[in-house]
This record gives structure tokens, sequence and C-alpha cells, in this order.
């Protein structure tokens, strides 16, 4: 809805936001109507942006140059996921002919056209970055050779692992009347080729789809670390599968096709219309098609035409195609390329009761800072609950995990001694779908009640849920994340556990799998706040008391930690507490469609962006009561959700109030490192671009402070 100020009419529209020079924007330099559509950033765009930060740590040279390689590799496997999902949506509109207007005020079609505008412009840099770490990665005695760079040894070697190793699996396909275009799968990789057979004039037209399951950089037998991409050993010898051709032309393409999922609100069995989804999924439409520079306009146009692929979908690319892929070249045997490895460490208030997790939260509430502290702490406690005699229940929230998940293992084990254990496993967990699927099926056979939550509804709230007999009375034993159960990203996700036995907790944890199991409303919350019912009026309530505070001359603060920053609302909301005084900072890692620092609108609100050696994922909220931040004062809460439409209308999520006076202090001093780093952080500016705050060697450094510590 639009904002209540005075009417400032200088209009302005920038929808591209990238890197700028902080002396060429300022919050004077630019005015907003508050009741236009350019008071936000597009989504799609800022999205973009954020990407655009990762590969920027791909470029820092100060980092070490295997970690470089790995921003490189996150950074094309995210443009991957943008499309299949994203991007998907905006061509399903378009072709739709659905005209529904962004809050930003673009239509679905001119969104297309800037994010393809912007991504290639975004793949163009991710191909010289490449370029450059090959070229320094060859000092460090590493190649990523072309077949002309190979030695008679090595040549003979490929001709004997191509006959041993890809004859076999390999299926060439001539395309002729009785050979139609083959389906290539979503993220397919495939050499295309043109054919004339020997003595005849007769031209037609290959494809040699490459095999998911081989590697796709094979390491040649050298003192030194050489590879060679799959594609090249194949082409070398592309003769061998196709005797009597010339071959006239070889080109390579990479397809991505529409991932996501629409569901059925009246599907009677949610496992089986899943499985059959993921299977449409991978006959999606053509979202994107890289293909190689050079490749002929005869060549590119029977692809298209074969692929049935829009011209605006296609790009061509003058280097390696896939750099998602460049991952397996990260080497774990070059230590000095790498970041110095850290240890996560136990919380010291766990190891005082020697890793006895009941014992220690029965003695006080404690929080656990994921990856500086272990994310073992989790798995002890599930295990530790499994294994005692004296817990009769355990409910357990699962949204992502890993394969050979220590988590299922516990629930298993649990289930298998007689424990009373319910999983809400989340089958719209995207990309995980599979996954959990065949977790489901496997705790159901151990003896657990699965669950899996709404039709229409995700559910991403992280809790574990224990019930231990202890003497007469049934004590209750919590954990709380902002994270998911997942031992692997734990490693590089920063994230908060919380573990209490505070009772009101637990009744609301209680109250919170009745209604996500029994379906029916939950009863009024004791502390906690769950979206879709009141997560979001909440937020708004507790903007509205600082409100209050900054219109009676009292201190008015408000420090926010998350993910991404979407809802209009909540941004206007935001925009009357800048404008009634409110001092506001804001920590949005990725997605923001807030336009900070403009003069009468956001005059009082910084964004500030950290992107560094591990992805920022916790949420924090502290509303500071009338007293400036960080204060004893202040509402304290950690939260599953971000301020997303998805997360406030479409999910079951928790924002969790810190109630103990240490934790409270604890995540205050958080929040303070965090805001005062330089080293990692991004200021978003009026024209919604971003600008590096520091670029000095020794600028404060909040992830190393929290390693030193």
């Amino acid at each position: 809805m639009p904002i209540s100020s005075k009417n400032l009419t200088t209009k302005f529209s920038e929808n591209t936001p990238n890197s700028e020079s902080p002396s060429k924007t300022t919050a004077t330099t630019l005015k907003i109507d508050p009741n236009s559509s350019e008071r936000f950033i597009n989504r799609e765009l800022s999205w973009l942006a954020f990407n655009e930060r990762v590969l920027r740590e791909a470029e820092t040279i100060t980092h070490p140059l295997m970690e470089q390689l790995r921003f490189l590799a996150i950074s094309a496997n995210n443009l991957n996921e943008f499309y299949m999902v994203r991007v998907a949506g905006l061509r399903g509109q378009v072709s739709a002919g659905v005209e529904l207007i962004s809050q930003d005020g673009l239509s679905p079609h001119e969104q297309l056209r800037l994010v393809n505008r912007r991504a290639g412009t975004l793949m163009r840099s991710q191909q010289k970055c490449w370029a450059r770490i090959t070229k320094d990665l060859v000092e460090e005695g590493i190649e990523v050779v072309e077949p002309t760079a190979l030695s008679i040894s090595e040549k003979r070697w490929l001709r004997r692992y191509f006959k041993e190793k890809l004859f076999s699996v390999l299926s060439p396909i001539a395309i002729d009347p009785a050979h139609p275009f083959p389906f290539l799968p979503n993220l397919g990789f495939s050499m295309v080729l043109t054919l004339q057979k020997k003595r005849q004039k007769a031209i037609l037209n290959a494809l040699v789809p490459l095999p998911h399951l081989i590697e796709r950089f094979i390491l040649l037998p050298s003192e030194r670390h050489r590879f060679i991409a799959l594609e090249n050993v194949i082409g070398m010898s592309i003769n061998k599968l196709f005797p009597g051709f010339k071959v006239l032309e070889v080109g390579l393409c990479r397809v991505l096709r529409d991932s996501d999922i629409e569901i059925e609100e009246e599907a009677e069995d949610l496992v089986r219309l899943y499985e059959s989804a993921l299977k449409v999924r991978r006959l999606g439409s053509v979202i994107r098609l890289t293909i190689n520079g050079d490749m002929s306009p005869g060549l590119r146009k029977f692809l298209i035409d074969g692929l049935g692929a829009e011209p605006e979908t296609v790009f061509a690319l003058d280097s390696l195609l896939g750099l998602a892929d460049t991952k397996e070249l990260i080497s774990k045997s070059r230590a000095e390329l790498m970041f110095d490895p850290f240890t996560p460490r136990l919380p010291e208030h766990l190891v005082k009761f020697n890793g006895d997790c009941f014992e220690a939260i029965l003695n006080k509430d404690f929080i656990v800072h994921h990856p500086y502290d272990s994310f073992d702490v989790v798995i002890q406690f599930l295990t530790q609950a499994a294994q005692d005699p004296n817990v009769i229940a355990i409910k357990q929230t699962l949204y992502r995990t890993s394969d050979n998940s220590p988590i299922i293992a516990a629930l298993i084990d649990a289930a298998e001694a007689g424990k009373s254990v319910t999983a809400l496993v989340e089958l719209k967990a995207r990309f995980d779908e599979e996954r959990n699927i065949r977790w489901a099926r496997d705790l159901k056979r151990a003896g657990v009640q699965v669950v899996y939550g709404f039709i229409n509804l995700k559910t991403h709230a992280k809790i574990s849920y224990v019930v231990r007999r202890e003497g007469n009375q049934h004590q209750t034993y919590c954990h709380w994340g902002t994270g998911n159960y997942h031992p692997i990203t734990a490693q590089t996700y920063t994230d908060i556990s919380l573990f209490t036995c505070n009772p009101k907790l637990s009744r609301d944890a209680a109250k919170l799998f009745n209604y996500t199991t029994g379906t029916a409303g939950p009863e009024k919350m004791e502390l906690l706040t769950i979206s879709p019912f009141n997560l979001r009026n909440n937020i708004l309530q507790l903007v509205e008391n600082e409100i209050n505070h900054a219109e009676n001359d009292r201190n008015a603060n408000i420090w926010v930690k998350m993910n991404s920053l979407v809802d209009g609302e909540v941004i206007d909301a935001l925009y009357r507490a800048s404008q009634a005084g409110v001092k506001i900072k804001l920590l949005i890692r990725g997605i923001c469609c807030l336009r900070p620092g403009v003069k009468g609108l956001s005059d009082n609100i910084r964004v500030q962006s950290l992107v560094g050696r591990y992805l920022e994922h916790g949420r924090i909220i502290c509303f500071g009561n009338g007293e400036a931040l960080p204060s004893q004062s202040a509402s304290v809460f950690i939260s599953s959700a971000d301020w997303m439409p998805r997360n406030l209308y479409r999910r079951v999520e928790t924002l969790v109030p810190i109630v103990d006076r240490h934790i409270h202090r604890d995540i205050q001093k958080i929040m303070t490192q965090l805001l005062q780093d330089k080293a990692q952080s991004w200021i978003l500016t009026p024209k919604g671009k971003y600008r590096r705050l520091s670029r000095h060697p020794l600028s404060f450094n909040a992830q190393d402070s929290f390693m030193n510590s």
C-alpha cells in the first residue's frame, strides 16, 4: 500500500543495480514519489546483483586460488537455478499472456528482457574470470589443457581411456527421418555435429549427449596436475563414433529447462504427486540454451529448431560451457591454495557437562553459532535422545538434510528402540524433493510417523522436540534453528541454534507440531509467532512500536539480519519508520527491494550485504524498545523466515523470542560485530547499486573475528 509523506516529485527509474563508487550517489541526489512503484527495487535484478557480488569474490585475488574457483562455480550454479525457477516463471507468464505487474512496476516481458540482458553480461564476466583463474592455476602447477597441448604419451593414454571408459556409454545419434531429434534433459550437455558421408554429398546433423555420471574434467597421468575436459576427449576420437563420415563441424550446447513444480491442491497422495511432478520437471520447456560462440548459423538453427527453443533463450559463449562443473577441479590436497582450515568448537557450556545435552539445557538455555560452533551439538542432541531410555517421544521437522544423514539415522534408531517418533518431511523443498521422498520411505519402514505438512504451504520452520521422563514428570527439550538440519551445509552457512527447556516455548512447539500433523488451526501461542497466521502482523506491530517511540522523542532503533527483503507492506512500514526518525540497520545478504537513503523516504535506513567465506544465513531481528541498540530492553528474535511474501503467506515459519538475558546479550553482540564488518560488506545506495565498503586488507572482518574468538 502507498505510504504517507510529502509528495517528492522528482522521479527516478533505475532497474539495473550494480557496483559503483561511493562518490556517485548520496541520499540528497535522489528523490522519489513515495506513492510510486519506483520506491521498490526489482526482485529479479536484485538477485542478479547478489550473484554479481558472489562473482566479485571469485575476482578477489587476495582469496586463495581454489577459493576463487569455488566462488566462480557457486556463481554459475546460482545462475542455473535462477533460470530454472525464476526466469522459467517469467517466461511462463509471458507465454500465457499474463500481464501481472511487479511491485516495482514492470511487466513479465519487461523483466525478462532486463534479466536476460543482465544475465548475459554476468555470464561474460564469469567467462573472463575463468580465463584469468586458469592462467593463475598454471602458475601453481594445475592445468586445464586443450588437445593441442597434449604429449604423444598423453594422447595415447586418452585413446585407451576413450575405448575402455567412454565408448560403451556414449550414444551417437544421427538425425534423419528414421532418427528424430532426441530429448535433451535438464542440465543436459551435448556435442552437436555436422557430418558428411564419405564419397557422398549428403549432409546430416548429429548429437552426442554427454553422460551425467562421468566426471567433466579428466586427470591425466602426469607429475603435474593436468586435466582435460570430457568433451575434448570425445572430440579427439569422434570418428570412432561416426565411422564412414567426415566431421565438418563440432559444437557444444547445454540445456536448462523449466524446473518449477505446480501442485494440485486436491492431491490424494502427495508422494505420488511429487514423483510424477519430478518426471514432468525433466521434460520442462527450454529456458536457457548456451552454445559455443563460433557455432555456425546453420548448426545453431538446427539446434534451436530441434529443441523448440526461443531465440532469446540462446546465449553464445566463447569459453567453457557449464562453469558450475569447475568445482570438480577444487583440490583439497593443495591446502596452500585454500582458506586456512578451521575446526568448529564445542560450546563451553556443553563441555562443562561432558557433552550431556539434556543436563546442559536443564542448567540453562544456550545458543550455538554455526559454523564457528560445531553442528555436532545438534546431532548429539538427537543421537542422545535416540539412545536415552528415558526419552519417550521425538518430533522433528525436516526441510533439507544430507545423504547419509546422521539426523535421519538418529530418528530411525529412536523408532526402532520403541520411542514415539514423528517426522514432518517437507516434500516441497526445491531440488531436494527426490531425496526427501527417499528419506520419508526409509523413516516409515523404521516405524516413524511421517507426515508431509500441507499441500499449499511449505513447512520451513526448524524444530526438534524431545520429551523425556524425569522422575514423575515429563520434561521437554527443544532445538529452534535458523538453518536446515544439514551437517554439510552447516559447515559453510552461518546460523543460530537455540537449545531450551523453557516451558512456554515447549508448549508452543507442541502446538505447532499438532497444527502441522493435525491441520487444525493452532491454539494461541504463549511466546512463539508463526506464519502464515500472525508473523507479518506482529512484525508490523513491532515496527509501529518503534515509530511510537520516535514520535515521543525516545530512542527508536531496528536491526534486521536476513537473506531477503521483498514484502512490499513490510518495506512500506520501514519507510514510515524512517520518516518518523527510527534508525534502521538492515543486513540483507541477497535480495533487497527496499531503496535506502532516499531523502524524505528512507534517510534513516542503511542496507548492508555481507558476502564472505561463509554464507550468511541466520535470521536475527532486534527492536530497541525506546533505547539505543544493543540494549537490555530490546526485543530480540531468531527466525526461520525471510521477509518475503512466500515466507509470510505461503510457509509455516517461526519467529522465536529470546527470553534468556545471557543469550539476549550474545545475539546482540553477534549483530554488533556483523554491522561493524567492512572487509566483506557492500552498501546498497539509493539508486539500487552496491558499492564495496572497504578494500583495505586490515579492515574489520566479522567472520574472521568469530573464528578467532
